[in-house]
């Protein structure tokens, strides 16, 4: 049997998403993939977030939502999409166990990767010092040096995570200034282990069996037994047809979270014009779930 609204992915976006869905009386199914959470996991503290003004982990704050969503009806499958068509006047979503699924309504709420540098000694570095999360890593840096990259609001919160246990953290980036809020540059600024760096730019990562250094443009090393990648996001919008996408890969929705494609919403990170905010995801995703409600309501969709 159809179910009335389908989402996909399981962080922030996708579970108020199904929440809301699931609160405003349709049968809606989640998709969740094999982790439950998304790019919030490895967050330390989710600042600005409504209602947690001490700010709140993104491992916390995820499974309070899920919960919230399974109590309201929402049914959550750990099962991740490999297509999705549209027929009929409905859609139908094939998961990786070959599973069919059809819903009158999809939200992709798939977010986004971290992007890599892309240089040498990243890949084959990485999880031997070269790292996406400060808290996972942190205590193994005690007292050692550590190397943020990135200019930003995930790589200035890293750093200020870092620093419970680093001796010594330089943030580089090739800005000529942190593109980070103010709150964050004012909390770095008055660490005294945090050193920035700008107009710099990572060429390799150095090392043989454990990270050694960073060497930069300049030909400068900078000693370090830890990097951390912070240099932006890529949306992960692949899934989603060519129709609705960007040329970043990102799935262009108006202002309701409406693709262009009857019963296609999406909300969060890939969206194109997503803010960067973990409360802008869950008021996205609101919203999306408010406008496909709407949608098999009254069978209108963008003016139609």
């Amino acid at each position: 049997m159809p179910v009335d609204v389908l989402i996909v992915g399981s962080g922030i976006a996708g579970l108020s998403a199904a929440l809301t869905s699931a609160r405003l009386g349709r049968s809606t199914a989640l998709l969740t993939g094999d982790v439950l959470g998304g790019q919030l996991l490895s967050i330390a503290k989710v600042d600005g977030y409504p209602g947690f003004p001490d700010g709140i982990p993104g491992y916390d704050l995820c499974p309070i939502v899920q919960e919230q969503a399974v109590a309201a009806g929402a049914e959550l499958m750990a099962a991740e999409l490999t297509s999705l068509d549209q027929a009929d006047g409905a859609w139908r979503a094939v998961a990786g166990d070959g599973s069919a699924i059809e819903a009158r309504a999809i939200i992709l709420a798939t977010g986004a990767s971290l992007k890599t540098l892309g240089v040498p000694g990243e890949e084959r570095l990485f999880g031997k010092g070269v790292s996406h999360c400060a808290s996972c890593h942190a205590p193994l840096l005690k007292g050692k040096t550590a190397v943020v990259i990135g200019g930003g609001d995930s790589a200035l919160q890293e750093a200020l995570v870092l620093a419970d246990a680093a001796a010594k953290i330089v943030v580089v980036h090739r800005g000529p200034a942190i593109t980070a809020q103010k709150a964050y540059g004012e909390a770095v600024a008055a660490q005294p282990k945090i050193e920035l760096r700008s107009e710099m730019e990572v060429t390799e990562i150095l090392g043989d069996a454990a990270v050694e250094a960073v060497r930069l443009k300049n030909g400068q090393d900078i000693a370090a037994s830890g990097v951390f990648v912070f240099v932006g996001l890529s949306p992960n919008g692949a899934i989603a047809p060519s129709a609705v996408r960007d040329n970043n890969g990102a799935v262009v929705t108006d202002g309701a979270m409406r693709t262009i494609l009857t019963g296609l919403a999406a909300a969060g990170a890939v969206r194109a014009g997503w803010p960067g905010r973990a409360a802008a995801a869950a008021g996205e995703a609101a919203t999306a779930a408010v406008a496909v409600d709407r949608f098999l309501r009254d069978n209108r969709w963008r003016g139609e």
